[in-house]
């Protein structure tokens, strides 16, 4: 259960290295500029039984996670407890983002039966909550728009199960962002990622603008959707230009925000200018709620869709009292 409108995530804390908890480090590649150790409480579990049936799933259905692709610390976890963020659109980005590892390059043709193999996956995984998300397809005219509508109620037609969907920016397209909201997702995520200062090395192509019209827009078109953001700490951002952001984001209608730690990919992304401890996140997290968030989640395993499924049950229940 969460705890008012905050999100009290309980992190591994591992300081014995005997201990039968595996470092985050393993997916991790120190800067070149500067070697740094990761601090004690950026440490994983090792897998438990459950991961390898998530991940037998995933692998005979032939579908993306966005867990693997770009490598997040919590895929032990999230498989352990047999759920999984599925990525559509295939495996290759047109953005060159600064911070994320998966591939970019040549994209992929969109498979028409993915739809049914995400909502397949759902069935055989018993998810009664589901995030959908996407490379970004720039060289598309809809962005993917449409393959998210299909999902999103193929999913729902099989399962019965929520859906939320953590979206690109579709490049403004007013179109595409509408043709989501009429599949009525049940939380409609998009990130923001970092502050605009920022934007030009970590967002590489994107808007700081264009995002909060997006939320906007889907504010406008359906008052009642829940819409979320996130957006990653230890770039080199100051806590005043993370409050702007965020109070920015509250006046766009966002209901609920995420707040973790980021991590390099490998040693060619961004380095991380500063591991913040727990205790600083929760700080930031107070702040941001007094701003009104009906639920705020930070933390520095925090991800757009860790927990989400619990996240957005708080939400509903907060925002009928």
């Amino acid at each position: 259960m969460l705890e008012g409108s905050e999100f009290n995530l309980s992190l591994p804390v591992v300081s014995d290295a005997s201990s039968n908890e595996a470092p985050v480090a393993d997916s991790i590649t120190a800067a070149p500029r500067e070697k740094r150790r990761l601090p004690k409480w950026l440490k994983r579990p090792l897998p438990q039984p459950g991961m390898y049936y998530t991940d037998s799933v995933i692998q005979d259905l032939k579908l993306e996670t966005v867990c693997e692709s770009a490598k997040c610390p919590n895929r032990t976890e999230c498989w352990s407890q047999q759920t999984a963020t599925f990525m559509i659109l295939g495996n290759v980005c047109t953005r060159p983002c600064g911070f994320c590892s998966v591939p970019k390059g040549k994209t992929e043709i969109v498979q028409l039966d993915e739809p049914e193999r995400v909502a397949e996956a759902a069935e055989r995984l018993g998810l009664k909550y589901v995030v959908i998300t996407s490379v970004t397809r720039d060289d598309m005219a809809d962005g993917g728009a449409d393959h998210f509508y299909n999902c999103v109620l193929a999913v729902r037609e099989r399962t019965g199960a929520k859906v939320e969907v953590l979206t690109p920016d579709f490049m403004g397209n007013r179109a595409a962002i509408s043709r989501v909201v009429e599949a009525r997702p049940d939380v409609f995520n998009h990130n923001t990622e970092t502050v605009p200062r920022l934007y030009h090395r970590v967002r590489r192509n994107a808007e700081y603008q264009r995002t909060l019209d997006l939320l906007a827009q889907v504010k406008k078109e359906d008052p009642n959707m829940p819409t979320k953001s996130g957006i990653m700490l230890g770039l080199g951002e100051t806590i005043d230009e993370v409050m702007d952001v965020c109070a920015d984001l509250r006046s766009v209608g966002c209901d609920m925000i995420t707040i973790g730690q980021y991590l390099q990919p490998s040693g060619v992304h961004l380095p991380v200018e500063r591991y913040l401890p727990p205790e600083e996140f929760d700080e930031i997290g107070d702040r941001v709620r007094a701003l009104g968030f009906t639920m705020v989640a930070s933390g520095p395993f925090v991800r757009s869709s860790y927990h989400a499924g619990e996240m957005a049950s708080e939400h509903e229940s907060t925002a009928t009292v």
